[in-house]
């Protein structure tokens, strides 16, 4: 069963079974609150995905988690090219 959890982890794009255990909900709730817009999940063909990455985001969103991008200190203001001089 470990090996099972280890490819959940290791996998980009999960089912609804996967993206359940990764998130430690069940797959009912999952599937529920895909259906309702409250996680990110695409469909594809009749069955629902999730990308992990988009899963990793939306729990730092939730959980108030700043990431380092978006932190004051990081963000640097609009550089503007030089411009030439008219002829």
């Amino acid at each position: 069963m470990m090996a099972a959890t280890a490819q959940t982890v290791l996998r980009e794009v999960m089912d609804i079974r996967q993206a359940s255990e990764y998130l430690g909900i069940s797959g009912d709730t999952l599937y529920r609150y895909a259906s309702e817009g409250f996680v990110p999940a695409f469909k594809l063909g009749n069955r629902w995905r999730f990308r992990k990455s988009l899963l990793d985001a939306w729990m730092d969103e939730k959980s108030g988690v700043k990431t380092p991008a978006a932190t004051a200190e990081n963000v640097q203001p609009d550089q503007k090219k030089p411009v030439r001089r008219a002829r």
